[in-house]
C-alpha cells in the first residue's frame, strides 16, 4: 500500500452512481457483443479531440478537425491546427502506454506538445495556475514537487483498494491538483484518465467523456473548485462520475459490423426486456 493517501470521502451518490455505470456497461457489453464497431471508434476519437481541445479554447470545429485527421488541408490558425495533429498522435499511442508509468506518461506528453512548447516531454520548471478564463481557479504546487508527488500519485493508484471508476476520478482530481506541465495539463489529464479506464473496460477507449464535460465547462471548474476548498475529491468524483454516466446513456450506436448479421434470439430477449431507452431497435 501506497502511503500517499489523496483526501477523499465515499458519498451515496458516489456509490449509487458506481453501480449504475457498471450495471449500464454489462447490458452495453451484452448488446455489443464486447465489440465497438470500427467506424464508431473513430468518430468517438475525433469527437474525444475536437471537445478536449476546444475545453483548451481550440476554436476549430468538429468538421475541420476531422479534415485535419483525415490529411486534408483547411484554412486556420497554424498552432491551432499543429494541436489537433499532437492531439491525434497522442491518443493514437494509447493502446500502447501504461498506464502506470511516469515514463509513458512523459513520452504522452511529448507527442502531445510536439512543436507547441518548449517543455514538452518533461515536468515544469515554473510555477503555474488553473484559469477559468481570467479567474484564478487553483495555484499548483512549486515546481520542485511536482517529480515525486506524480510518483506518489501513480503507486498510489497501482496499489489502491478502490473501484476504478472512483479511483481513476481521484486520479485525475489529484493531477490537475499537481498541474505537473508548464502546458496541457487539462487535456493529459483528460487522456489519462481514459486511459486508466481503458485499461479496466476497453470501451473508455473509445468513449467521447470529454464531449459531455465540454458542454458542462462551467460545473467542471466549478467541482475542481469546490475540491481544492473542501480538500477533499469528492465533488470532482461525483461530477466526473455522472458525466461518464450521462456519456453511457448517450452511446447508443454499439456493435461490431463485422458481427451484426449474427442474430442472437438471447440477446435479441434482452433488447427487449432493457427496452429501447438507451438502445434503439436493430434494423
Amino acid at each position: 500500500m501506497s502511503k500517499y493517501q489523496p483526501p477523499f470521502h465515499m458519498t451515496d451518490k458516489i456509490t449509487n452512481l458506481t453501480a449504475a455505470i457498471c450495471e449500464l456497461l454489462g447490458q452495453i457489453k451484452i448488446l455489443s457483443r464486447g465489440n465497438l464497431a470500427p467506424h464508431l471508434r473513430k468518430e468517438n476519437r475525433i469527437r474525444t479531440i475536437h471537445s478536449s481541445l476546444s475545453i483548451e479554447h481550440n476554436s476549430l470545429t468538429l468538421e475541420q478537425v476531422t479534415a485535419i485527421i483525415d490529411g486534408r488541408r483547411i484554412l486556420g490558425n497554424p498552432v491551432e491546427i499543429q494541436e489537433v495533429k499532437s492531439a491525434y498522435t497522442a491518443y493514437e499511442m494509447m493502446l500502447t502506454l501504461d498506464p502506470y508509468s511516469v515514463d509513458d506518461l512523459l513520452k504522452a506528453y511529448k507527442a502531445m506538445m510536439n512543436e507547441l512548447i518548449s517543455e514538452n516531454g518533461r515536468f515544469r520548471s515554473g510555477g503555474v495556475g488553473v484559469f477559468n478564463g481570467k479567474v484564478l481557479v487553483h495555484m499548483a504546487p512549486p515546481a520542485n514537487m511536482v517529480p515525486g508527488q506524480i510518483q506518489d500519485l501513480f503507486t498510489w493508484y497501482k496499489t489502491a483498494e478502490i473501484h476504478p471508476l472512483i479511483r481513476s476520478s481521484i486520479f485525475h482530481y489529484e493531477f490537475e491538483f499537481i498541474h505537473p506541465f508548464a502546458d496541457g495539463n487539462g487535456r493529459m489529464g483528460r487522456m489519462w484518465h481514459s486511459l486508466l479506464l481503458g485499461r479496466w473496460n476497453e470501451i473508455f477507449y473509445w468513449l467521447p467523456v470529454e464531449d459531455l464535460i465540454r458542454l458542462r465547462q462551467e460545473e467542471y471548474y466549478n467541482a475542481l473548485g469546490k475540491s481544492d476548498t473542501d480538500a477533499d475529491s469528492c465533488a470532482f468524483v461525483e461530477f466526473l462520475l455522472q458525466v461518464i454516466m450521462d456519456t453511457l446513456q448517450n452511446t447508443t450506436v454499439v456493435g461490431n459490423d463485422d458481427v451484426e448479421e449474427q442474430r442472437d434470439p438471447l440477446v435479441d430477449k434482452l433488447r427487449e426486456a432493457i427496452g429501447t431507452m438507451f438502445f434503439p431497435p436493430l434494423k
